[in-house]
């Protein structure tokens, strides 16, 4: 659901990070900027280094976690009930 006004501070963050995947339109919008890419740019930039971040584009945001989730990962689980 898109915020109803533009976010700032570590909810940019957290809403860009969450949708970064989804693309920098989507991004956009989500977080409150509609179609203003540049000014979603500028305001993540400086939210991120409010708090020490550098970043350069949104995919800088996709942690391996990430990642790994939506791949599939691997299960590590015993060969059998009875068998560690």
């Amino acid at each position: 659901m898109a915020s109803q006004s533009q976010l700032h501070g570590i909810e940019l963050i957290d809403c860009a990070k969450a949708n970064a995947k989804q693309g920098i339109e989507t991004a956009t919008e989500l977080c409150g900027y509609g179609k203003n890419i540049n000014a979603f740019q500028a305001e993540l930039k400086k939210a991120c280094q409010d708090i020490g971040v550098e970043i350069h584009e949104l995919s800088d945001l996709i942690t391996s976690q990430q990642t790994l989730r939506q791949e599939g990962g691997f299960d590590i689980a015993p060969e059998s009930p009875t068998d560690l």
